[in-house]
């Protein structure tokens, strides 16, 4: 299960100690989600059930031959960003700067282990507005926009 709440960023803080992965994704379909996804030398293909805050989530492996064949096959907009890993009071922040396509755009996500975790988190002072309930910031649905969405969420 996939608890996490989404949250736009006011302000960047100092990622330069912080780790970052470079993520490039495609969807094959996305009711339900079926994504594959590079992350540096790491290729995984994901099935996600529908839901906002909560989900079931399933990843499996791929060597990178498959993923060059898949990725080929998916439709819409090609997703990439740089995710930084930002501990944060017992959880990690998966802050994204997209880039390309999205460029502009700057999501975190923060995972919970209960729903009511999610609920009683309080964000950092550079978290802005919470964009948990609003499906234009998945990814899936990113995937989907034509221009002129891309310029409302960017």
């Amino acid at each position: 299960m996939e608890i996490e709440r989404k949250f736009l960023i006011k302000k960047l803080p100092d990622l330069t100690s912080y780790d970052y992965l470079i993520i490039e994704q495609g969807y094959l379909n996305t009711d339900p989600v079926i994504r594959v996804r590079k992350q540096n030398n790491k290729y995984v293909l994901t099935y996600k059930t529908s839901g906002l805050l909560s989900r079931e989530e399933y990843n499996l492996n791929l060597n990178k031959e498959s993923y060059d064949h898949l990725i080929k096959k998916s439709d819409g907009n090609i997703i990439t960003k740089y995710r930084y890993l930002i501990p944060y009071e017992g959880h990690m922040i998966e802050l994204d700067i997209f880039k390309n396509t999205f460029e502009g755009l700057i999501i975190a996500e923060v995972e919970f282990d209960s729903i009511a975790e999610a609920d009683s988190f309080t964000p950092p002072d550079w978290f802005g507005e919470d964009v948990t309930y609003l499906t234009k910031y998945h990814n899936s649905t990113m995937s989907k926009m034509n221009v002129e969405e891309i310029r409302e969420i960017t």
